[in-house]
Parts: structure tokens; sequence; C-alpha cells
């Protein structure tokens, strides 16, 4: 059925497009309004920072494991009906959250969100390439997408700054609740009540796989994330988590190997491209995910406003405007994929090292602003053209699964780079925090003239011999403390580094991603 007849006859192409995007927006919303300010929802719900972490893999976990099914609802319901519900209910699952200080009910909810995230998000993509006529429309649909999800962050973190500087953290539910009724609003003016595919049955859903999927994907997620403040194997909870992520997930693929009809076909595995597509989402996001050790720098030892840090963002994302721009001119010339691959993660090595020499006790805006930039612009480059080499990378009945790899790449990279990360830096400061101290011992000259100065200084502010001296002792341990983060965090940033580096020599070196375009121009937009 032709998709020009979901929408009405006298709505225009660039308000159609428009109005994609907008409803696009939706799913970056729910996956984004609660880890935009992890601090502060962690605050409100009376949380730690690892336990908002683990709602947000919650929530993307579960639009992972929706992506698997969701296009038989789609082909299921009415067109309009079906985005009316979705994001009804997405306003609903909002407002709830604005009253739920239980965690478990809360992370129930981002559960049905990862779900409400899902499945308008493959529709909404398949409409927004529809209304492009050139044959670059896969290119220009996927870095809107794409684009947005990467450009929506900063705008939230932004947002939400805003809100929590002049309102409650309620707003910031209300305010995405009153996002999804605007959706449903689009959606009862422009779309008709056409189908977009024929009916198909519910029942067909395989049930079966989408619990297994799930548990695995939950269970592997908490085990990540609260590893390191359970001490790993010490816990019970811990050991269980990985066995029940490892039997599920085993009996996940036993299942897509046995069935006539696999929910997620396992042969998409056989082609080379794909698993090299896999393995470079995988590090991308372990790489992108130290911009967050960027930011709590800014934070925690330097000092700045949140909203300083909010606003600093926009520098990160003027450099992905930069690189989607370059890609989408590479993408255009036919530029190789392994040559855009090798440009964007030799930026991210240059962007790694040149911060590792910018973790110092104070720096300005100045200072980090060339290599912050740099890092947006190398992620502008990689994310579309990796998208698009992933799906393009198998025959086209196998792309839909291949898509689903890609995802699965993005998911489990950015919890690996957290977990890395979280776990290599209390390690590490651990370290650097228990050297340092032997430096500062009470009977060292070196720290009593040191006390002695500190002291003097807060006698000389009206405080008392006592607590002046207490004052100036928990400010050489903070002072300690901020420089074990200092370099911990030039250590993680150089080992990444050379890990760029060794990308690019690999991307030198592979012989698969030599025909790569071709097999892409192929696959994507000429069929």
């Amino acid at each position: 059925m032709s998709e020009v007849r979901v929408f009405k006859s006298w709505v225009p192409n660039w308000a159609i497009i428009a109005i994609i995007f907008f409803c696009m927006l939706h799913s970056m919303v729910l996956l984004g309004v609660y880890t935009s300010n992890v601090t502060y929802a962690a605050s409100f719900l009376d949380v730690e920072v690892e336990d908002l972490q683990f709602s947000m893999c919650v929530t993307y976990g579960t639009f992972l494991a929706t992506i698997l099914i969701e296009s038989r609802f789609f082909k299921f319901f009415p067109t309009k009906k079906y985005f009316l519900v979705i994001y009804s209910l997405a306003a609903l699952t909002f407002i709830l959250t604005a009253y739920t200080e239980n965690f478990s009910l809360f992370i129930m909810l981002r559960m049905a969100e990862g779900v409400l995230m899902a499945l308008p998000v493959l529709p909404l993509r398949q409409f927004l390439i529809a209304r492009f006529k050139s044959k670059n429309a896969v290119i220009i649909a996927f870095t809107i997408n794409y684009g947005a999800l990467m450009l929506a962050s900063p705008f939230i973190m932004n947002i939400a700054v805003w809100l929590l500087e002049n309102y409650d953290w309620n707003y910031m539910a209300y305010g995405s609740a009153f996002f999804q009724i605007v959706c449903v609003a689009l959606v009862m003016i422009t779309f008709n009540n056409n189908r977009f595919h024929k009916k198909i049955p519910l029942y067909q859903i395989d049930w079966a796989s989408f619990i297994l999927v799930l548990t695995a994907i939950l269970c592997g997620s908490y085990f990540m994330v609260y590893g390191q403040k359970k001490y790993w194997f010490e816990s019970p909870q811990i050991v269980a988590a990985l066995i029940v992520a490892l039997v599920t997930g085993g009996f996940f693929i036993a299942r897509q190997m046995l069935v006539k009809r696999p929910t997620f076909d396992m042969r998409v595995f056989r082609y080379a491209n794909l698993r090299t597509g896999l393995l470079l989402s995988v590090v991308f996001y372990i790489a992108r995910s130290t911009l967050n050790i960027c930011h709590s720098t800014m934070a925690v030892v330097w000092n700045w406003e949140p909203s300083r840090v909010a606003h600093v963002q926009y520098l990160n994302l003027t450099g992905n405007i930069i690189g989607m721009i370059l890609t989408g001119f590479f993408l255009a010339r036919s530029v190789s994929s392994r040559y855009i691959f090798i440009i964007g993660f030799s930026l991210l090595a240059l962007f790694h090292f040149w911060f590792t020499f910018l973790f110092v006790p104070d720096a300005s805006l100045s200072d980090i602003a060339i290599p912050y930039m740099l890092q947006g612009v190398a992620v502008g480059v990689i994310f579309v053209p990796l998208v698009l080499f992933t799906v393009s990378a198998v025959p086209t009945h196998f792309a839909p699964f291949a898509g689903i790899v890609g995802v699965a790449g993005r998911f489990w990279g950015s919890i690996m780079g957290f977990a890395m990360i979280q776990n290599a830096g209390l390690f590490l400061q651990s370290i650097h925090f228990t050297k340092f101290r032997q430096f500062v011992l009470p009977e060292s000259p070196e720290t009593q003239i040191r006390v002695e100065q500190i002291t003097r200084s807060f006698m000389s502010k009206g405080y008392s011999m006592d607590d002046s001296n207490k004052l100036a002792m928990k400010q050489i341990i903070s002072s300690v403390s901020k420089q074990s983060v200092l370099l911990s965090n030039m250590e993680i940033f150089t080992v990444i580094g050379y890990l760029m580096l060794i990308v690019v020599i690999f991307l030198l070196l592979n012989q698969h991603l030599r025909q790569t375009f071709d097999v892409f121009k192929n696959r994507i937009w000429w069929n």
C-alpha cells in the first residue's frame, strides 16, 4: 500500500517531513529525560547514580527486545490509531513517573517506556525515506534520524537545567508529557484512517523469544552496572544475574537456530562486514562514553555550575553538526566507508590524547573548546556511516536483522563503556589517593607547614583555631582527592586514545572493508 495514503491529501510534503521528524524525537525524550541530569533525578528518587544508569539500560534494553516484534504490532493496528495510542500512553507514563518515588515501580514504568520508544521508530523512518525522491533518500533519512538522536541530548540537558533552576523536578515529567500530547495532536491533524500494511494477526508473535532476550538483556545490564558496587562475584545477586543472563541468552540463540521462522536469524553473523560493524559499534560507544568524564571533571574538579556545563555541550553539538555535514558530503560523493571510519576514529584518538593534557586542577573554556568540539566532529563523522555500513553488510532480506545487530552494538557498547570507565576510575583513584596520602601525613614537615598556612587563612576570615585546623585538613584531603581523579582520567584517556589508534590500524589492514562501498551502495539506495 502506498505510504502517501497514510497522510491527508492537503498536507504538503515539507510539513509531513517536519511532522515525522518531530514525532521521531519522541524516542529521544523517552530515553534521555531521566539521564540528562542524573544527579537531580537520583536525588528525587532517593537512589544512587548506578540506579539511574540501570534505569536507562532497562529502557534501552526493552527497546532492543521490542524491535524484534515491533512490525507485528504495526501490521495489526490501523496506522493512525497505532501512533495515537503510543503517544497517549507515553504521556501517561511521564505523568505517573512525576508522582512515583518508589524505585521498583519507576523501573516498571521505564520498561513500559522502552516498549513505547521502540514501536514508532521503524515505521516513522520508513515514512521519512518515502518522502525523499532523491537516490540519497536513505542517507538523508538516516542522517535525520540518528542526527536527532545525537543532538537531542544537549537540548534535553539544557532544558532540564533551566526547569530545575526555575521550577520543581516534576515539571521535567510534565514537559515531556506535553511533548507527547503535541505528537498526538499532529497525528490527529495529518494522518487519515488508511492502513499502511495488510492486517496480520497478533498470535504469530514469538513471545517466548521476546521474554528470553529481554531477561538476558536486563540481567546482563544488572551485572555490568552493579558488579563493582556489589564487589562482583562476592555478591549472590551478581552471580545469579550473570547465570540467568547466560542461560536465557543461550536458550534464545538455540531457539532462533531451531525454529522455522526465527525472530532473529542467526545466519546474519556469517557476513564478515557485519561482524566488523558490530565490533566497531561497541568500540565506538566505549570511546564515546569518555565524554562523561569531561562533564564530571567540569562539575566536580573545576566547580563549574550545572548551567555552564549544560551550555558547554552546545560546542560538542556544533561539532556533531559539522561531522554530519562532512559525512553527508562523503556519502554523496561515494567516498569509501573505510576512509570515513579512518577519519572519524583518528579524530577520536586525537581528542583523547589532546584532552589528556587538560586534566589539570583548573581549566578555562578556551582551553578545552577545540578538542571538545573535535570529539563532536568525530562522532558526527562515524555515527551514520557505521549504521548504514552495518545494515548494508548483508543481503537485502537480512537487513532488518543487521539493523538489530547495530542497535545491540550501541546498547552493549554504552553499558560496557559505563562499566569499564566507572570501574577503572574507582580502581585508579583508590591507588592514587593511597599514594598521595603518604605525602600528606600529619607528621610530615611539608604537610604541617601547608596546614599552618591554610589554618591562618581561615582564622583571618573569623574562624576559630579548631575549626580552621579542621577546614585546613579537609581542604588538603580534597586537593589530594582531586589530584587522584585527574591522574586517573589522564590514564583512562591515554588508554582509549591508543585503542582508537589500534582501530585505525585495523581499518587500514582489514581486507573486507576494501570493497564495502559498492555493496553498501547497491544494497541501500539503488534498490
